[in-house]
This record gives C-alpha cells, sequence and structure tokens, in this order.
C-alpha cells in the first residue's frame, strides 16, 4: 500500500507556536505519522507521511485551529516509508532569510496560478528568478529563469542588492519547489520597493501536477526533499539518485566519473573529503554489506 506524503506551510502570526509543539508532536505519533514540522512566530512548514487515515487527521487537527482553517497542502506518494520519526521542531523562521522583519503574513506578490505562469514568464518585459539553492537550478529550471547562485536563502538579499533594481526591473517574477521561498522573497521585495512582484502558487511541484508536458517551459527535473531525490511531469520519479556521502543529487553522468564510488563520494564532494570522513563511510558501507 501506498505512502501518502504530504507537504504543507502557511505563513501567520502564530505567537503561541512553543505551546503548540507538544500538542502536534504527540498527535501526529498517534496517528502513525512521520515527518518534520517547523513552528516558528511565522507559522508552520512541514513535510509529513503516513496513512490516507493518518494524513487526513493530521490535516484535519490542525484545520482545528482558525488560524489554519484554509491550510493548503500537496500531496505524492511513495512505495515506502520516507521518514523515520516524527519531529516538531522550533525556529526563529520556517524558512531562513535572517530578516526577521519581514513579513509575508502581512505582505507578499501576486499569487499567478500554474495555467496562467506561462503567460507571465514569457513576456520579456519580467525578470524571471529561481529562487531555490544553486544544486537545485542546476538539475531543472523555468525557461529564461536567472540562477542567483545562492547556496542558502540567506544569500538572497545580497543577490537582489547586487542585481535588481525596482527603476529597472519593473516586473518580477519568482518561482521555487512548494511556493514558501519564493512567498517570502515576493516580501522582501516588496520591502526594497519593487512594485510589481509575482510567484507561481503551489510552486514547481502545482506546476509539473497540472500543466501538461507538451505545453510546458520546464526544463530538467525538480529537486525534491524525499527519497525520490528528483521528479518529473506529473510527479513521476526522476532520474537523479543521491550521494549519501554529502547529500548532493546525481546524475548517471557523475557515477560514470572516476570520482564516484557508492556509498563513498561522488563528483561534487571527492576533493573536499577527508580522510577520517572517507574512512568513516568505508566502515559504514562495509556493515551495510
Amino acid at each position: 500500500m501506498s505512502v501518502i506524503v504530504a507537504a504543507l506551510y502557511k505563513f501567520v502570526k502564530l505567537p503561541d507556536y512553543v505551546e503548540k509543539q507538544q500538542a502536534l508532536l504527540s498527535y501526529c505519533q498517534a496517528q502513525g505519522i512521520k515527518g518534520t514540522i517547523l513552528l516558528a512566530e511565522e507559522g508552520i512548514n512541514g513535510t509529513i507521511a503516513g496513512s490516507r487515515q493518518g494524513i487526513d487527521a493530521v490535516i484535519n487537527f490542525l484545520r482545528s485551529d482558525s488560524r489554519f482553517t484554509d491550510l493548503e497542502y500537496k500531496e505524492s506518494t511513495a512505495e515506502s516509508p520516507p521518514f523515520q520519526r516524527m519531529k516538531v521542531r522550533l525556529k526563529n523562521e520556517i524558512v531562513t532569510l535572517g530578516i526577521p522583519e519581514i513579513k509575508p503574513s502581512e505582505q507578499v506578490g501576486t499569487y499567478v496560478n500554474p495555467k496562467d505562469w506561462n503567460e507571465i514568464i514569457s513576456n520579456p518585459e519580467v525578470t524571471v528568478i529561481d529562487t531555490r539553492n544553486d544544486y537545485e537550478v542546476n538539475i531543472g529550471t523555468f525557461q529564461r529563469a536567472e540562477n542567483p547562485q545562492t547556496e542558502s536563502f540567506r544569500e538572497f538579499p545580497e543577490y537582489v542588492s547586487k542585481n535588481l533594481n525596482p527603476n529597472k526591473h519593473k516586473k518580477v517574477a519568482m518561482f521555487c519547489t512548494g511556493g514558501i521561498r519564493c512567498e517570502k522573497a515576493t516580501s522582501y521585495l516588496i520591502s526594497q520597493g519593487f512594485q510589481e512582484v509575482y510567484h507561481l502558487k503551489g510552486g514547481i511541484l502545482k506546476y509539473l501536477e497540472e500543466v501538461p508536458p507538451e505545453q510546458s517551459l520546464w526544463e530538467g527535473e525538480c529537486f525534491v526533499f524525499d527519497e525520490r531525490i528528483a521528479v518529473r511531469h506529473g510527479l513521476e520519479p526522476g532520474s537523479y539518485h543521491m550521494c549519501v556521502s554529502c547529500g548532493h543529487p546525481i546524475s548517471d553522468i557523475d557515477k560514470a566519473s572516476s570520482k564516484y564510488e557508492e556509498g563513498i563520494s561522488c563528483p561534487h564532494c571527492f576533493d573536499s573529503l577527508t580522510e577520517e570522513k572517507k574512512a568513516k563511510m568505508q566502515e559504514k558501507k562495509r556493515q551495510q554489506g
């Protein structure tokens, strides 16, 4: 029987987020749910997995709080449980930008539904920006999209200050995997004086789910943070695997490299792998073998 995987988030004022931690953790555990949920004063963000009945119960439990009655989430399925245990963590931010005064619950850009996204990003007057990290962009992105080449979302404000100008870039459209990062990014851009800011509602995953391949402006695959590693149109599993040493997605070309050794290293971490780490990975592989 397939495992249901639900990705959820909402920016909403949660001054009592600390008090909510234990009750939410206990309820998820009682339903046999595993995964991670982040709670912060700015809202909730998480990915959980379990049975159909368990996922429905947790969503209903969350929606019993009036602040989450309109909580949206995206579902997919997995052949086996993608998470080992259930965690509810307290954070300063549910997606870390490092600028606490940015409040998406008060101000964000204009949502664009997947069916309308092609028209927006095909407009030459629109600057299209992929707000994800560099390694994610490298395995797939939208046509015309700029890669900020960030290693973490904290670097995004610096990218904006060096590359974007509200007087020059009149229209900006941004996207990310599930919608949360670009939602915060639009809030930041508006705070910096940008007037016309758009973001893809539901993120890349919603676009790949709803837009037929023959109409798509997406190129490549989309990195996801579970055992599938990457997905294609229709959210079908992609062709990438993951290096267990560094966590980087690896392609068949990477596997053909002399720097790839299963369970030990890949071209992305080979040069920085210490002898100590290499010995530890070799021992781990020997024990599992």
